[in-house]
């Protein structure tokens, strides 16, 4: 595994980090879920990304982490990156969900009691919350450090605007924005084009989730809606975003795979470590798919030919 500076930062991430919004929760077998945890830490991955309300129940893939670490991992914890984040709905309420200081804190307290860590290495605030203003946010992010929960913080999923502010009043206050998070892919790549300028330009890191589009840059459905996939079940991808024209351009872009040796996955995720990422978090449902992920980092460089080629299919 290769490491990379997060922005200006000392601070080093995998180029592979691993993610536990899904198959990480109460309703996933243990058994499955440890071993793709310690297959990950094996294999040099040192970065674990969490938040509130991955589970599925919410909450509980914060807990099995935490007994994973407990149980296997205790030893290790100063050699690893764990992060958590709030701002999606948590708890019922006008205090479970959102960017008010009172939530964001609650919050980081929960995180910390269900996975029994002292502190995170990173807690981000999880979404731009248009009800509450940014400096709330902010400052709540510099007091969590402040106070010893949290090493560095970072932003995700905020506008490019709203990003810019954060990072001004981060700098202010001596709490600079370490990473920001957002969704990036060969075939969602917005967030390249508008937020990771904005992040380079203030020193911060930036990492990116759903590189595979939810499947959609695998061979999953090249062939129709497999049963039991995450658009069969209409959870985070819906089955009219597998359309013909979908199905089409990934296969076009598994042929240029194909012919540099690696998967329609294994390429989505180099292709976004090509594009000078700090670190891409992938996902997986078991120790082959993780491992099949991870070896994508044996070929991130790229043809001039292979990018005109993808460029025209994103």
């Amino acid at each position: 595994m290769n490491y990379r500076f997060s922005g200006k930062s000392g601070l080093q991430l995998p180029q592979v980090s691993l993610g536990l919004w899904h198959n990480f929760g109460s309703e996933d077998p243990f058994d499955v879920a440890r071993d793709m945890l310690l297959h990950a830490w094996d294999q040099g991955i040192t970065h674990f990304d969490i938040a509130n309300n991955y589970g599925p129940v919410p909450g509980s893939a914060e807990i099995t982490f935490g007994r994973v670490l407990r149980e296997d991992l205790a030893t290790h914890r100063d050699e690893m990156i764990v992060s958590s984040k709030a701002g999606y709905w948590m708890w019922d309420g006008p205090y479970g969900n959102g960017g008010s200081r009172k939530y964001l804190i609650s919050s980081c307290d929960q995180s910390l009691r269900r996975t029994g860590l002292e502190y995170f290495d990173i807690f981000y605030s999880h979404r731009y919350d248009p009800d509450t203003p940014i400096e709330e946010t902010m400052q709540a992010l510099v007091d969590i450090v402040r106070s010893g929960k949290a090493l560095y913080v970072g932003i995700s999923n905020y506008p490019a605007d709203k990003q810019k502010e954060c990072y001004d009043y981060l700098h202010a206050a001596h709490v600079p924005c370490v990473i920001s998070q957002y969704k990036a892919s060969i075939i969602c790549p917005e967030t390249l084009q508008n937020n990771l300028p904005v992040a380079t330009e203030n020193g911060s890191g930036f990492i990116c989730y759903s590189p595979l589009a939810q499947g959609l840059l695998t061979d999953r459905y090249l062939h129709g809606i497999p049963a039991g996939s995450r658009a069969s079940k209409n959870v985070f991808l819906h089955p009219d975003q597998v359309t013909d024209e979908t199905v089409a351009r990934a296969q076009r872009l598994g042929a240029i795979a194909a012919q540099r040796g690696q998967s329609l996955a294994q390429m989505a995720i180099s292709w976004l470590l090509a594009q000078d990422v700090t670190s891409v978090i992938v996902g997986a449902s078991s120790v082959k798919q993780l491992q099949d992920n991870i070896r994508a980092i044996d070929n991130i460089l790229f043809t001039q030919e292979e990018l005109l080629a993808i460029e025209r299919d994103k």
